[in-house]
C-alpha cells in the first residue's frame, strides 16, 4: 500500500513538470539507444568482414610485400613482389599443393561513359585465375581469358556498383568506357557481394594484368599475389611452399628476415576479428558516456525538484511522514525517469538497427539490450539517491520556513 502511494506521488511529481521530465528521459533514451545501436554497428561490421573473408574459401592465401607494412627486420631495402615471383609459384614441380596463382596490381582512375564520370573504388589488373581464387562470380557476360591477357586486350569486368553508377539500368555488356583516357570494352558484370562496412567489393573494375600495367602502373612490381591451394587440407603445405620459393627468388637465407608475408584466411579472420572487437568496445565506450550524461541529468532535475518542493516535504514530515517514505518517493521518481527513458531507448535502438548505418547493416547483440536497460535503471537509482537523501534529511521546521 505504501509503495503504491509512493508510486502515485512520483507519477504526480513527474506529470507536474512534463517538459522537464521529458527532456530528462530524452537524455537516458539517447544513451540507451546509442549503446544498442553503436554496439550493433560494431557487431554488424565484424559479421560483414567475417563473411567477406570466409567467402574466399579456406584454401585461399594472400602474398603481400613487407613494403606495405614498413621496412624489413634487417633494415635493408625491401624487395617488392614481381611477376617473376608469381610465375615461380605457378610451377607445379616446385609447388605441387598450389592450384592457381593470380598476380594483382591495383590503382585508381576515373571511368567515363558518355556524360557520366565516376571513380571506382579500385582498378585491378590480374589473371583469369583471380576470379576463382577471390570467389568472384559473373552475373552477366563473361570473364576475360588467358588469350586476352597474352594479347593485352582492353577488356574489363566490372562490379555491380560500378555498373550501376556508370550505366544505371542500361546493359553494360559490349559498351566502351574510358578509364584514365584508355578505352575498355565491358565484357562482364560481377554478382553483387554487398558492402562490408566502409569498403565496397562491388565497386571495382578488373582487367588483364598487362593492360593495366601498360596503361597505369608500369611493369616494375605487383601489389600482391593471390594463391589457391589444391584443398583446405593442403593450405599449410602450400604456405610452406610459397615461403620456400619466394626465399629463393628474393635471395633470402634467414627465415626471420623475410621481405614478404603470406596470410591465410584463418590469420586474416583472426586479425580482423580482433580489430572489429576493439572497434566495438570503442563504440560502446563512447555510447556509455551518453548514459553517464543522462544520469547526471537525472541528478540535476531531482535536485531542482527537491528545492521546488521543500515546503511540501516539510508539511508531509510535520504530518508524520517517515524519512523512508520521503526517500522512497524521490527514488521512485528518479527510477521512473530512467525506466521510461530506457524503455523508449531500447525501442529506438531496435528500430534504428533495421536501417544501414555508414554502409553497415547493424546486428543487435541481445546482451547489449538487457545490459543497457539494466545499467540505465541502476544509473537512475544511483544518481537519484543523493537528491532523495537530501530531501529525506530536511528538518521539518527548516522545510516549512523555506520560501
Amino acid at each position: 500500500m505504501i509503495f503504491l502511494q509512493m508510486f502515485r506521488f512520483a507519477l504526480g511529481g513527474l506529470a507536474a513538470n512534463k517538459v522537464r521530465s521529458a527532456l530528462t528521459m530524452l537524455g537516458v533514451l539517447i544513451g540507451v539507444a546509442s549503446v544498442i545501436l553503436l554496439l550493433a554497428v560494431g557487431n554488424g561490421s565484424s559479421v560483414a568482414v567475417k563473411n567477406s573473408i570466409t567467402s574466399l574459401g579456406t584454401n585461399s592465401l594472400t602474398v603481400s610485400s613487407s613494403a606495405s607494412f614498413g621496412a624489413s627486420k634487417s633494415g635493408s631495402a625491401v624487395k617488392k613482389l614481381s611477376l617473376t615471383d608469381a610465375k615461380a609459384l605457378a610451377n607445379p614441380a616446385a609447388a605441387p599443393d598450389i592450384a592457381s596463382v593470380a598476380p594483382v596490381v591495383t590503382t585508381s582512375a576515373a571511368a567515363v561513359y558518355g556524360d557520366i564520370s565516376y571513380t571506382p573504388g579500385s582498378i585491378i589488373g590480374t589473371y583469369p585465375a583471380y576470379f576463382q581464387t577471390a570467389n568472384e562470380k559473373i552475373a552477366t557476360g563473361d570473364y576475360f581469358t588467358n588469350d586476352d591477357v597474352l594479347n593485352s586486350r582492353k577488356v574489363a569486368v566490372i562490379g555491380s556498383t560500378t555498373a550501376s553508377e556508370l550505366f544505371d539500368t542500361e546493359n553494360p555488356i559490349g559498351k566502351s568506357i574510358s578509364i584514365g583516357g584508355t578505352p575498355f570494352t565491358v565484357i562482364g558484370v560481377l554478382q553483387t557481394k554487398g558492402a562490408t562496412g566502409f569498403s565496397d567489393p562491388d565497386d571495382v573494375v578488373i582487367a588483364p594484368l598487362p593492360t593495366v600495367q601498360n596503361a597505369f602502373t608500369g611493369f616494375s612490381s605487383i601489389s600482391q599475389i593471390l594463391v589457391q591451394a589444391t584443398s583446405a587440407d593442403t593450405t599449410t603445405q602450400a604456405q610452406n611452399e610459397i615461403t620456400t620459393i619466394l626465399m629463393g627468388t628474393h635471395s633470402i637465407t634467414d627465415p626471420t628476415k623475410l621481405d614478404f608475408r603470406v596470410s591465410n584466411q584463418s590469420s586474416l579472420l583472426s586479425t580482423r576479428e580482433s580489430t572489429s572487437s576493439t572497434f566495438t568496445v570503442l563504440l560502446g565506450a563512447v555510447a556509455a558516456i551518453s548514459l553517464l550524461v543522462g544520469g547526471i541529468g537525472i541528478t540535476n532535475i531531482m535536485l531542482v525538484t527537491v528545492t521546488e518542493r521543500t515546503r511540501e516535504i516539510g508539511i508531509r514530515k510535520a504530518l508524520g511522514a517517515p524519512k523512508a517514505v520521503i526517500l522512497g518517493q524521490f527514488l521512485t521518481e528518479s527510477t521512473l525517469l530512467s525506466v521510461l527513458g530506457a524503455g523508449l531507448g531500447v525501442l529506438v535502438g531496435l528500430l534504428g538497427a533495421h536501417f544501414k548505418v555508414v554502409g553497415i547493416t547493424p546486428v543487435v547483440i541481445p546482451s547489449s539490450v538487457f545490459g543497457a536497460f539494466g545499467i540505465a535503471v541502476a544509473i537512475g537509482l544511483f544518481f537519484g539517491s543523493y537528491p532523495a537523501n537530501r530531501a529525506a534529511g530536511l528538518r521539518p521546521i527548516d522545510a516549512l520556513r523555506h520560501e
